[in-house]
């Protein structure tokens, strides 16, 4: 996976490196997990240190990781056990629908439901998880200024609507983007412009 000015066409091209964290039970069974501080399973242990294959030997100016034990011991298992933590990064709170699945939800309500446009009872507001995601974009601007890259540990939803708010459109839009488990995806500059430059790369896939 190619990790490589602002023009997009030099080797040490500054670039943001997103990794959402391993498999859980949850993310298995597709139970909505926000704040719940759920483990990798073993198949997230292992995707997690491919992932650490993915990126050894590349350099990272500034790495930070969701505060949340999946987000960090994907961190730890991938060899960056002392990335910083961050409020920030982590995963969107979906309040009186944590734990639930998107039928399940969409029974309880009785009609169609997405986290994008639908809104969670007690959790957080499309603005809230922009405000998050903005304040990250500004935090990894100084790095990148320096030329330098930047890696980033997360969560499914989060990291989608990060990537929405890069190139400047809405956290809604995020639902463009599927992101699985284990996902390296790679933010950067072309000719000046914020682009995505690979997404949803599974190692060993």
């Amino acid at each position: 996976m190619a990790i490589t000015s602002k023009t997009g066409h030099g080797p040490q091209d500054p670039r943001v490196v997103l990794v959402r964290h391993g498999e859980t039970e949850w993310s298995r069974t597709g139970q909505h997990t926000g704040r719940t501080d759920i483990p990798l399973d073993q198949a997230g242990e292992y995707k997690a240190q491919l992932v650490g294959e993915v990126l050894s030997g590349f350099q990272f100016g500034l790495v930070l990781t969701s505060p949340l034990s999946r987000a960090r011991e994907t961190a730890r298992l991938a060899g960056f056990p002392d990335a910083e933590t961050d409020d920030d990064l982590q995963e969107w709170d979906y309040g009186a629908y944590e734990g639930l699945t998107s039928k399940e939800i969409v029974e309880q309500r009785g009609q169609s439901w997405t986290i994008w446009g639908s809104g969670v009872p007690g959790g957080e507001s499309n603005e809230d998880v922009y405000r998050r995601a903005r304040a990250v974009c500004d935090r990894v601007q100084a790095p990148l200024d320096a030329g330098e890259r930047v890696l980033l540990f997360s969560h499914g939803h989060f990291l989608r609507a990060l990537a929405a708010v890069w190139l400047g459109l809405e956290v809604k839009d995020g639902a463009l983007l599927a992101l699985d488990t284990a996902a390296i995806s790679v933010l950067g500059f072309e000719h000046g412009r914020r682009v995505i430059v690979s997404w949803n790369r599974v190692p060993g896939r």
